[in-house]
C-alpha cells in the first residue's frame, strides 16, 4: 500500500512551511515515528516523523515551500530494508559522480579598439584620463558619440592581487525570514524609544553566593539572574500597566496578567519563549521554567505554543558580552527591557568611591501608547527592585521566598 504523507498544520494561522533539511534519502526504508525531515514555518522548525514503516519516495526537494496538507512524499508500506542498509541518508553509500564537462564558452572578441570616438567624445574622454578601449560605443559602426563618453565612468585602478577568496550564498530559513520581517516592521510601524538606567547588583550577588548550593539542592536548578529580573519586571508591570498593554487600532488592550517572553538564541536563530503567568511563579519556577523552554529552543524542539503569546519581552545581551544596546521591540508587545554584561566600576556610595558591579538596562518601548512618565518610572521600578531584592521582592525573608 502506497501511503501520501502530508504537512500537517504546524499551527494556527500557519498556512505554509518550508522543507529545511531532508533526513532521508529517496529509495530509503523508514521506520514508522523516524524523523524523516525537518520543515520550518515562520515560528519555529519542527520535525516530520514518517507514519509507517516502508520505501520513501520524496516529493518536494530542500527549500521548496509546501502548503499545509500538500504532499510532500509517499511510502510504500510492502518495501523492505535492504540487508544490512542503514534506514537515514547518513548511512547510504557514497556514489562517486565524476564531473560533467563543462562546454567551453566561446572567446568573444572585443571590438572596442576599432572604434573610433568622435571629436567631442575624444575631448571628454581624454579630460576624464580614461581609455577609449575600455567604452563601448553606440554609434553607427561602433562609433563613440559625446552622450557614451559623458556616461563613461573612469576605472578606480586595476584591482590588486588578494589571492583566493570564496564566498557563500544560501537561502535563509523562513523561521529566519519571518524574524527579520517582524524586526523591521517594529521599527517602521511603531514610535520606539528607549531609555536607559543601571543597576547595582551587588545586592543580587550576595544573595546568590549565599543561597545558591542551597537552591540548587532544593530545587535541581541554579539560581539565576533571570529570577531576579522575572520578578522585578512583574512588579513593576503592575506598578504602570500601560507597559503590559498593546495596540490594537484605535483599541489599547490591557492585561492583568504577566506572560513574559524570554528572548533566547537557538541553532535556527533567535526564540522567544513564554513564561504564562510569571506574577504567580516562585523564584523556583520560574528557573524551572525558564531553564525548560531553554532546553527544547536549543535542541529545536521549540512548539508553535511555547512562543504564541507574552506581554513583555526581556532579552539578555549581556550573555554576550553586550555592554549597551537598544533592544528593537517585539510586536505587538509594546515594551522590551535588555538585560546587559555586568562590569565593575567605580561608583559614588554614601559620598564615598567604591567598585561595584554595575549593569546598564535598557527600556525599549511603543511612544504611541506608553508616555515618558511611565516608561522612566517603569525602569526606576525595575531599579529599585534589583538593587534592593530583599526587601522589595522576598518580604525580607530570602528562604521563605527561596523556599529553603
Amino acid at each position: 500500500m502506497i501511503l501520501e504523507m502530508k504537512v500537517p498544520s504546524p499551527g494556527e494561522s500557519i498556512t505554509e512551511v518550508e522543507i529545511a533539511q531532508w533526513l532521508v534519502a529517496d529509495g530509503d526504508y523508514v521506520e514508522k515515528d523516524q524523523a524523516i525531515a525537518e520543515v520550518d514555518s515562520d515560528k519555529a522548525t519542527l520535525e516530520l516523523p514518517a507514519e509507517v514503516s516502508g520505501t520513501i519516495t520524496l516529493k518536494a526537494e530542500e527549500g521548496d515551500a509546501v502548503e499545509v496538507g500538500a504532499v510532500v512524499c509517499l511510502i510504500d508500506t510492502e518495501g523492505e530494508a535492504a540487508a544490512g542498509a542503514a534506514t537515514t541518508a547518513s548511512s547510504a553509500a557514497t556514489v562517486a559522480v565524476e564531473p560533467t564537462p563543462k562546454t567551453p564558452i566561446p572567446e568573444q572578441t572585443s571590438t572596442y579598439a576599432s572604434q573610433t570616438p568622435s571629436p567631442a567624445a575624444r575631448k571628454i574622454i581624454a579630460e576624464k584620463g580614461m581609455d577609449a578601449t575600455a567604452i563601448q560605443g553606440t554609434g553607427r559602426g561602433g562609433r563613440i558619440t559625446k552622450e557614451d563618453a559623458v556616461k563613461a565612468v573612469p576605472s578606480m585602478g586595476t584591482q590588486p592581487d588578494w589571492g583566493d577568496r570564496g564566498q557563500d550564498r544560501s537561502k535563509l530559513s523562513m523561521l529566519r525570514r519571518k524574524v527579520a520581517e517582524r524586526l523591521v516592521a517594529a521599527k517602521n510601524e511603531t514610535a520606539m524609544l528607549t531609555t536607559f538606567n543601571e543597576a547595582d547588583m551587588a545586592p543580587i550577588f550576595d544573595l546568590r553566593k549565599k543561597y545558591k548550593d542551597s537552591f540548587l539542592e532544593k530545587h535541581g536548578v541554579k539560581l539565576g539572574f533571570m529570577s531576579f529580573f522575572t520578578k522585578a519586571v512583574v512588579r513593576a508591570l503592575e506598578l504602570y500597566p500601560d507597559v503590559n498593554s498593546m495596540m490594537d487600532g484605535d483599541y489599547k488592550i490591557s492585561y492583568d496578567y504577566c506572560d513574559i517572553s524570554v528572548a533566547v538564541s537557538g541553532p535556527k536563530g533567535l526564540m522567544v519563549p513564554v513564561v504564562r503567568n510569571a506574577e504567580t511563579l516562585s523564584f523556583a519556577g520560574i528557573e524551572q521554567e525558564i531553564g525548560r523552554l531553554a532546553v527544547k529552543a536549543r535542541d529545536g524542539k521549540i512548539t508553535v505554543d511555547d512562543m504564541t503569546g507574552g506581554t513583555f519581552t526581556i532579552s539578555n545581551g549581556g550573555v554576550f558580552g553586550s555592554m549597551l544596546s537598544t533592544p528593537i521591540i517585539n510586536p505587538p508587545q509594546s515594551g522590551i527591557l535588555g538585560m546587559h554584561n555586568i562590569i565593575e566600576r567605580p561608583v559614588a556610595v554614601d559620598g564615598k568611591v567604591v567598585i561595584r558591579p554595575m549593569m546598564y538596562l535598557a527600556l525599549s518601548y511603543d511612544h504611541r501608547i506608553i508616555d515618558g512618565r511611565e516608561s522612566v518610572g517603569f525602569l526606576v521600578a525595575v531599579k529599585e527592585a534589583l538593587e534592593d531584592p530583599l526587601n522589595i521582592l522576598m518580604d525580607g525573608d530570602a528562604k521563605k521566598a527561596l523556599e529553603l
